[in-house]
């Protein structure tokens, strides 16, 4: 029997009774959940241990939903763009849509909330000069201009709700029946749930912790017509709409609801769009009243004995565990999907609530554990990185989610889990309590949504990798094991009061041009760009990486070229000679290897006179260093996740913080060793993490050793 046990949550199904009991011991579990498909077996009500039930607020009632089509669940949809070669001008609105996941709403006025806009000119084409044709599912625009573009934006009913439509198709269930997705918000469904939800909990007294998977509105997701993923924007409230809802809104501000500030310019309004004036109301509005609603919830969970635990995924959407309101929810605990340190951090940083938990990858899914999969080199990945963030700032606990009798398929995989379930108590035990050293300085990551993202920068959806960001997103996967103190902020806290800078040591402003994370026309405001220059110019530190501070204006394309030294050739200046293009030595570079994996290519970019460029790629620069009065700033043109790279983002922020010659304290001259120190238990970790051996010299506070470790090993010391 195990001794060493909790902190672990297993997922269990009324097939895997005997081998829930084993991995509970072999793991050292001390809760059990079920999920999508799977249910509770009676056999183990009694058993010493927690159990979670999934709860939907917002669907498995097909009988409610069908019988209140008017309060099924709402999303804004964009049309095909669509270019008009004559006066008339037909625009099917469900192609490359699923039509077995959303329906068109004809219920709802569509001259109200639907806006047909000419793409070409900007205009909007008034109710009357177009009509929608049902039969044939048509918009059809009477007088359009000839080879001007056209959308419709519209209202869609969601018939199938997609989280449970994508755990259909992925697990390949035959004869499931489609969930329908109502909507908590509206008056009628709101009194059945609330009275639902306190009857099901006197109906089920056994179940300890309620997960509720969420309140109330789901992410961004929306598949095509061939049932594959069509667009996902985790972050996105394109699914949290309603006429009741948006006239409640138009109320409290004063002004019209636009369909644009959902879709937004034809971008379905992306995390990656700089947020717009409506846009932030709307999602204060939301928060807001999200968060009352969540609160009567989690008060009849409390009143009825159990936990409140809410899942940070599926409909999520107006919980921001970062935002304003969540606070007053009153949740006891917070689960999510861990795929890496940053998605650890989204969950572990959460304040308010009694303990969090990660469900680690990868998830007993048949498109990992199958034939070929190999589940236990993403466990390891998943494992090591996760590790980083943890020994900063440690989960409460772990857990895995799916269905149990695929990873039984795979015994050694089973075997790795019950290492990193022991490892992972070992380190709680350690970290849980201990406040952990931070450098000296502090890192603020500068982008448009500022607290509200935190940990959550250039993530479409949990973990994933997109060819277009995974030379930012490396940023905050190397910050988030690494020794500071590290905080968020938006222009607008800055334009609210430019002393919010006054405790910062470096700021990051990492992101592709006009993107929110870049800050795209905020860099038009001289506010902006006077605070900043201020800033550096007085000792702080700036790091810019892919093109920071870009926006096209009065002579330059960078707009703190002078802080940053360098700027992006757009044409205009081609006439003007450049003759900076010769690398130099520099503490930033010392001991790297000659090629640095700067990530995708940012093109034409070029260093100012005076400007120290220590990687260049024929003419286009890659990575420099510049001084700004007192203050210095570090270019790069992108910093892909590894640890080699986490190094160098390292040392550029001991440079830019003017703090070089304090590096080697709490040091590993190791790039794949780390150092964590932890002053209020006097003990410090050196951790090696990679699957190979490592030696390295130890730098502590007042000495240094040569030190050997195993593949993934940590070791503990005490503070001399």
């Amino acid at each position: 029997m195990k001794t060493n046990k909790g902190r672990v949550t297993v997922p269990t199904d009324v097939d895997v009774i005997e081998d829930t009991l084993r991995i509970i011991d072999l793991w050292g579990a001390d809760a059990i959940r079920d999920c999508d498909g799977t249910n509770m077996p009676k056999e183990l009500s009694d058993l010493d241990v927690k159990q979670y039930a999934t709860y939907y607020t917002t669907r498995k009632d097909n009988a409610w939903a069908t019988a209140h089509p008017e309060e099924i669940q709402q999303m804004y949809l964009m049309s095909d763009f669509m270019t008009a070669s004559t006066s008339t001008l037909r625009i099917p609105l469900m192609k490359h849509y699923y039509e077995k996941q959303l329906k068109v709403n004809t219920i709802d006025d569509i001259s109200r909330w639907w806006e047909v806009i000419d793409r070409t000119s900007g205009d909007i084409i008034p109710y009357g000069q177009w009509l929608y044709e049902e039969e044939c599912g048509e918009v059809v625009i009477q007088e359009a201009i000839p080879f001007h573009a056209y959308t419709v934006s519209f209202l869609a009913f969601v018939i199938w709700d997609p989280v449970h439509m994508y755990n259909a198709i992925t697990n390949d269930w035959k004869d499931e029946e489609h969930q329908m997705t109502y909507d908590v918000r509206q008056p009628k469904t709101q009194a059945y749930v609330l009275a639902k939800l306190r009857s099901w909990c006197k109906e089920h007294p056994e179940v300890d912790v309620i997960r509720y998977t969420t309140f109330f509105h789901q992410f961004t997701l929306m598949f095509n017509e061939e049932a594959k993923e069509k667009f996902v924007d985790w972050f996105g409230y394109s699914a949290s709409v309603s006429p009741y809802i948006l006239e409640q809104f138009e109320k409290e501000v004063g002004y019209k609801f636009r369909p644009e500030y959902i879709i937004s310019q034809g971008y379905h309004n992306s995390t990656f769009c700089v947020p717009t004036k409506e846009y932030k109301d709307f999602m204060n509005f939301q928060m807001r009243e999200v968060a009352k609603l969540v609160k009567q919830f989690v008060d009849i969970t409390h009143e009825e004995g159990k936990e409140a635990m809410m899942f940070l995924g599926d409909h999520w959407i107006g919980t921001e565990p970062f935002g304003p309101y969540f606070k007053d929810l009153g949740i006891d605990a917070v689960v999510g999907s861990v795929g890496n340190g940053t998605t650890l951090r989204l969950i572990s940083d959460i304040p308010g609530v009694k303990y969090t938990e990660g469900r680690f990858l990868p998830y007993f899914f048949p498109d990992v554990f199958c034939e070929g999969g190999d589940p236990i080199q993403e466990a390891k990945v998943n494992w090591v990185t996760a590790r980083r963030a943890i020994l900063r700032s440690p989960l409460d606990r772990i857990g895995y989610g799916g269905y149990l009798k695929l990873a039984l398929q795979f015994p050694d995989f089973v075997e790795y889990i019950t290492h990193v379930c022991d490892e992972f108590r070992e380190l709680y035990d350690h970290v849980h309590g201990a406040k952990p050293y931070c450098m000296p300085f502090k890192v603020t990551i500068l982008n448009a949504w500022g607290k509200v993202r935190s940990w959550g920068t250039h993530m479409v959806a949990h973990a994933l990798w997109y060819k277009e960001i995974y030379s930012y997103s490396g940023v905050l996967e190397a910050l988030s094991g690494m020794p500071f103190d590290v905080s968020f902020i938006s222009f607008d806290d800055i334009l609210e009061d430019p002393h919010v800078l006054d405790d910062a040591g470096v700021i990051i402003n990492a992101g592709d041009a006009y993107t929110a994370y870049s800050g795209g026309e905020y860099w038009a405001d001289p506010r902006i760009i006077e605070a900043i220059r201020r800033f550096v110019y007085n000792g702080g530190g700036f790091i810019g990486v892919g093109e920071p501070t870009a926006y096209q204006r009065n002579g330059h394309f960078f707009q703190l070229y002078d802080v940053l030294g360098v700027d992006k050739e757009l044409g205009f200046s081609l006439s003007t000679d450049k003759y900076n293009w010769e690398e130099k030595e520099h503490f930033l570079t010392e001991n790297f290897a000659e090629t640095i994996d700067f990530g995708e290519e940012v093109k034409n970019i070029y260093a100012l006179n005076g400007t120290t460029v220590l990687k260049d790629d024929r003419h286009n620069i890659m990575f420099a260093a510049n001084t700004y009065g007192k203050g210095r700033s570090v270019y790069l043109r992108g910093l892909p996740f590894s640890f080699e790279n986490a190094r160098l983002l390292y040392r550029c922020l001991f440079y830019a913080a003017g703090k070089e010659d304090e590096i080697k304290t709490w040091y590993s001259e190791n790039p794949n060793v780390e150092v964590n120190v932890y002053p209020n238990t006097q003990s410090y970790c050196v951790v090696n993490n990679t699957y190979e051996e490592q030696t390295t010299t130890v730098y502590t506070d007042r000495e240094s050793y040569a030190l050997t470790l195993a593949a993934t090993e940590i070791r503990w010391f005490s503070i001399k």
